[in-house]
């Protein structure tokens, strides 16, 4: 009788380890008017200050051949080689940067359209008919871990790029992921803030704390049925071979009984 308890024990807990668990995610669900009259106004979304260091990259869409084919090979700290589309420029960490015939220009500081139409004016005074200026930071990243498909450094390719375009970028969220339950982790010390975000709510869309910026850290938790089946997985890994062996003990001495 022992031993057909055990079995019967060993059973249920191998078809327990075998069940998986269905995350339906409910994202961008409406939240009732109430909740969202009593939400209070998310402030204006701040655009990006060019600062020392960051790369820039340059050309003239007028005139393609401008700042790519005909700048000189040699670089400086400020310059750069050629980047596919366009020619890279370092700012240096007086905030200016080298440009061919303009020589150093302040752009620390400026936003990116705003460092675009000092450069753009500063070519059509000097040199170019009509130019148009396109200006890219391209070493702006994101650090995005946790329940994504595709984890990793995401590159910040426009202005006030959002949680939403990011988790696109990585293949979105796993099926282990809680949407409810997202963490930015911005600056570094005493200046360091946590912003949990709810992605099951319509108005997180709305909520300018989902623009990102360079350096923050995204962290996508597990949902509970995830951790609950990890945990039951943890369980199983020793529990299993306790409960053979003492299965395998009990029929040997059931037999020797007999």
């Amino acid at each position: 009788m022992r031993a057909l308890y055990f079995i019967c024990l060993v059973g249920i807990i191998a078809f327990c380890s075998s069940c998986s668990y269905k995350q339906n995610q409910i994202l961008f669900e409406k939240k009732s008017s109430a909740a969202a009259d009593t939400a209070a106004r998310p402030a204006a979304p701040v655009s990006y200050h060019i600062q020392p260091q960051d790369i820039l990259q340059i050309r003239n869409l007028q005139n393609i051949r401008y700042i790519v084919d005909e700048v000189p090979t040699s670089a400086t700290s400020s310059g750069g080689g050629t980047a596919g589309t366009g020619q890279t420029y370092q700012v240096d960490e007086d905030g200016t940067v080298a440009l061919p015939t303009l020589g150093h220009i302040q752009v620390a500081g400026l936003t990116r359209p705003q460092a675009t139409k000092l450069i753009e004016d500063l070519y059509r005074k000097n040199l170019l008919k009509d130019p148009i200026i396109e200006l890219k930071v391209i070493n702006l990243r994101v650090i995005l871990f946790g329940e994504v498909k595709s984890p990793g450094n995401i590159p910040l390719i426009k202005d006030n790029t959002t949680l939403v375009d990011v988790i696109g970028q990585a293949g979105g969220l796993t099926p282990a992921a809680n949407e409810k339950n997202i963490k930015i982790i911005r600056g570094k010390g005493k200046t360091q803030s946590v912003t949990q975000i709810d992605l099951s709510d319509l108005s997180s869309l709305s909520d300018t704390r989902i623009n990102l910026q360079n350096g923050d850290i995204i962290y996508v938790a597990q949902n509970k049925r995830a951790i609950r089946t990890e945990n039951l997985q943890n369980f199983n890994t020793w529990v299993q071979p306790a409960l053979l062996l003492l299965n395998t003990a009990l029929i040997i001495f059931t037999l020797s009984r007999q």
